[in-house]
Parts: C-alpha cells; sequence; structure tokens
C-alpha cells in the first residue's frame, strides 16, 4: 500500500512555521522590557539630576541669646508665632546705701509686661512701669536672619516703641498749659547680631529716642546713642551676658551717665530668669538710656542697683502641624 509523502509534511511545515512565530514574539517582547527599563533608568537620572540642580534650603541660626532681653535691652529674639511672653521685670535700690535700706531691696521699680508673636518675623508687646507710672508699646520686626553657608553672616531687626508718664501734672505759672503731647516718648533701635559659635553672640544697638518735652530749653530732643552687648555661654542653661549704650556727644541730656548692665541667664524648663548688677533702676529705653544718673561704683559715690527679670511663655494658637493633637501642652 503506497501513501502520499507530501501530504504528511504539510503539519510539519505548519508546526515550524508556529515556532518561528513564537520565538519571534517572545523576542520582540523582551526588546520592549529591555527598551522600558532603558527608558526608566533615564527618567531616573534625569530626575536626579533635576533634584541636584535644586537650590539647598537655607539653614537659619538659631538660639543667638536665650530670651528677647539682652539684659535690660532688647536682644535679637523674638517670641515664636503664637507664643505669649508674660514678663516680670524688677529693679532694687542702690546696694551702695547699706544696711538702712536692706541694700536696696525696701525699695523697687517693677514692670509688668506681654509680649505676643504675630508671626515668626513680627512680635508686640505692652508694659507697666511703676517708675514715673510708664506704659509703653513696642514692636520688633526681623529683618535679616544669619544663616549657614552662602546666606546673610548676620542678623537684623528693627525695634519701634512709644511710652506715656502718668504722673500728676506739674504745676506752672498761670497761662503755660500742660499738654499731653508732653507725656509721650518715641524709640527707634536697630539690632544686629551675629552668633560666632556655640559659646559667644555679639550685638550691636543704634538708637534714636526723642523726647516731646525736655527739662531745659537748650538741651537736646533727640538723643543718638550706640549699644554694644554680648553672651558668653557658661553651660546649656547658663549664659553671662552684659550691654553698654554710650550717649552721643551733643545730643544727650546734661546730668546723666551712660548705662552699663551685667547679668545671667538661668534657663529652667519654661522659664528663663535674669539676674543682673546695672547703674540704672528705670526698664523703659527712654529712661535707662538717657536718664541715668547713677555711677558704676561699689564706693558711696556709685549707684548700683541688683535686679531682676522672670520670663514665662505660653502657647496661645496652636501650631498647624499639632492640630488634632492630644499633648495637653497644645
Amino acid at each position: 500500500m503506497k501513501f502520499n509523502t507530501h501530504i504528511m509534511r504539510v503539519p510539519y511545515v505548519f508546526l515550524l512555521a508556529g515556532l518561528i512565530a513564537v520565538s519571534c514574539g517572545n523576542l520582540y517582547a523582551q526588546n520592549d522590557k529591555l527598551k522600558q527599563k532603558q527608558n526608566d533608568e533615564e527618567d531616573a537620572n534625569l530626575m536626579e539630576l533635576l533634584e541636584n540642580d535644586e537650590p539647598p534650603k537655607k539653614m537659619y541660626t538659631t538660639a543667638t541669646f536665650k530670651t528677647t532681653r539682652l539684659v535690660t535691652g532688647h536682644s535679637i529674639e523674638n517670641t515664636g508665632k503664637g507664643v505669649l511672653d508674660f514678663r516680670v521685670n524688677h529693679r532694687f535700690g542702690a546696694l551702695n546705701a547699706g544696711v538702712s535700706t536692706f541694700f536696696g531691696l525696701d525699695d523697687a521699680n517693677t514692670r509688668i509686661g506681654f509680649d505676643y508673636g504675630i508671626t515668626d518675623w513680627l512680635m508686640v508687646g505692652f508694659g507697666r512701669n511703676s517708675f514715673m507710672k510708664e506704659y509703653d508699646g513696642l514692636f520688633k520686626v526681623k529683618l535679616l536672619r544669619q544663616s549657614e553657608g552662602k546666606g546673610s553672616p548676620l542678623s537684623l531687626s528693627y525695634m519701634g516703641a512709644m511710652s506715656v508718664q502718668s504722673m500728676p501734672a506739674p504745676i506752672l505759672p498761670p497761662g503755660q498749659e500742660y499738654h499731653f503731647s508732653n507725656r509721650l516718648y518715641y524709640v527707634n533701635q536697630l539690632l544686629l547680631a551675629r552668633k560666632f559659635n556655640k559659646w559667644l553672640s555679639l550685638q550691636f544697638m543704634p538708637t534714636h529716642i526723642h523726647y516731646n518735652l525736655v527739662p531745659t530749653t537748650p538741651e537736646p530732643n533727640d538723643l543718638v546713642a550706640l549699644g554694644i552687648g554680648g553672651r558668653i555661654k557658661i553651660s546649656n542653661r547658663v549664659t553671662l551676658n552684659g550691654e553698654y549704650y554710650y550717649r552721643v556727644p551733643g545730643t544727650e541730656q546734661l546730668g546723666y551717665r551712660n548705662v552699663l548692665s551685667v547679668g545671667v541667664d538661668i534657663e529652667t524648663g519654661g522659664h528663663v530668669f535674669q539676674l543682673m548688677l546695672s547703674n540704672s533702676r528705670a526698664m523703659t529705653e527712654r529712661n535707662y538710656i538717657g536718664q541715668t544718673p547713677g555711677q558704676w561704683s561699689f564706693n558711696k559715690t556709685g549707684t548700683i542697683h541688683l535686679g531682676f527679670n522672670i520670663s514665662r511663655v505660653f502657647t496661645i494658637v496652636r501650631p498647624k502641624e499639632f492640630k488634632g493633637s492630644r499633648n495637653s501642652i497644645y
């Protein structure tokens, strides 16, 4: 019996064609996967290049000083946004007075005030002084912030203040009137500071003070003073601070001296306790910078005053990152 061999060869042809098609399909699939992998690697390299081209974020210097006051005067620091700083300042009488006044502790001036951070760069404050029954208001604006690398090497702030004394009006000759504007005083101050390292910070404070009323006609209504101050870190919680204001000749009032103050800052949790010695017992700029009668000396002719500041901060507006937090602090 004879078979047709050509008919038997036909299935083998189809089988061979199928194998070739499957092999080509696998080859094309492998090529597509290889191309996709190469494209992904190129995209990743491009993203890496773009990320490397982005400028680095600025790292601002923090904790130039422990609190918003250097000793009596302002430091470059502000209270944080939404933070209220309750402050009690106390200045005693002269240490040189001896036992009769218990070394000045029998006589004291007090200022009670509040500072509040409206934003990270704007702080406002209000206080009441027992000395001359004076009320004062202030605001402080951060203009520049010291940062690492190519940023600003210095921090710069502007502080503006106004005060009004509420003592009874003096008795004047008939026909003369004591105007309310005579009670007003104005302060403009720049704060220029640099933190050199963890233990040393320095600050320069050019200051302008305007007196609506001065004791005598020849005396100027505008005082210009140049202040310098700094702090030395003793430990993580203790610093040694100092400040000195030099009154520019020709702008000062008669009978007063330059003010020098030194102090120690002690941080205890939410409190900062400042203990100081100064030849001034006043706590507003128009008084301690421009009208300090005391001389820095421990003998009988000097008038050195012991004083302290207590600062306690409270969070009034909860930060966004703490919204929904169960933490009782916020």
